[in-house]
């Protein structure tokens, strides 16, 4: 049994073979039968927009019958073993977007069904995931580019660290002191910080570090100092004139829209993956 806990609960070799999936699934343009019969239940708060939509909607496609919960409907005296103990006689597969990542790794832990987190508050392994294909179409190998992530501590910059270690390119940190990532290499001038880069990535600003992070934002101009084939991947939600500037994200190194319209593919390839594992 295999579940989608971490990004790097799958090899660099496993990654590549998601990717190969994910193509021949967007080559059948996701239309085919492979969840015929099987009934996936979801735990997605009503704010979820882009990954409710691309899992429930993937499912759909691969002819899969999904059931959805809140994931309030965790936070309960009950046991999370007993809650999966019942579910897994009905259910192929949970996914689940919960802040806490414990009570996923607990789940799977005692569960027999695969298992795949859709965010926490410390994670997001699905959405850098999805990420990392679309570099590997925008790029011969990403491996050797230069990644600056803009933004403090939390569920993105720790999981593009993480994919940094995973994959082999360099990661660096733009941020003011005391939100850095733990063991990531820091630059405290965004000025400096954008120079040479090549994928650069943002998180919203938490309200809290408004202040902190003022004259903290990419902007056109500041791109300008990246290589030229350069691309500005925000995570959304993004707020313009915030984190990001809005000519940045009218401009050609602006690739969000894009980069995310593989949700769909790459997250179909990791249910049918898990799935066939043995």
């Amino acid at each position: 049994m295999k579940h989608f806990i971490h990004l790097n609960d799958f090899s660099k070799q496993e990654i590549f073979q998601i990717f190969e999936l994910a193509d021949k699934l967007k080559a059948d343009n996701g239309e085919c039968d492979w969840l015929n019969g099987k009934a996936i239940v979801l735990f997605f708060p009503e704010s979820s927009i882009r990954t409710r939509v691309s899992f429930e909607n993937g499912i759909k496609m691969l002819g899969g019958d999904t059931i959805l919960f809140p994931p309030e409907a965790l936070d309960k005296k009950e046991d999370i073993k007993d809650v999966i103990g019942y579910l897994e006689n009905w259910a192929d597969m949970v996914i689940v977007r919960h802040k806490d990542l414990s009570l996923i790794e607990y789940m799977a832990e005692h569960s027999h069904i695969p298992i795949i987190n859709a965010m926490t508050a410390v994670n997001h392994p699905c959405e850098i995931l999805t990420d990392l294909y679309s570099l590997s179409k925008k790029y011969v190998d990403y491996s050797e580019k230069e990644c600056l992530f803009m933004g403090s501590k939390g569920n993105i910059g720790n999981t593009w660290k993480e994919a940094s270690e995973l994959v082999g390119f360099n990661f660096t940190q733009c941020c003011p002191r005391g939100y850095e990532i733990d063991g990531a290499s820091v630059c405290y001038e965004i000025d400096k910080a954008v120079v040479g880069k090549d994928i650069i990535c943002t998180d919203s600003i938490p309200s809290a570090a408004k202040d902190d992070f003022e004259g903290y934002q990419i902007t056109l101009d500041r791109l300008r100092y990246a290589n030229a084939d350069a691309c500005l991947n925000p995570c959304p939600p993004f707020f313009r004139s915030e984190e990001v500037s809005a000519d940045a994200i009218d401009s050609k190194y602006f690739v969000g829209y894009e980069f995310k319209k593989s949700l769909i593919e790459v997250q179909q390839a990791v249910i049918c993956y898990l799935l066939s594992y043995e």
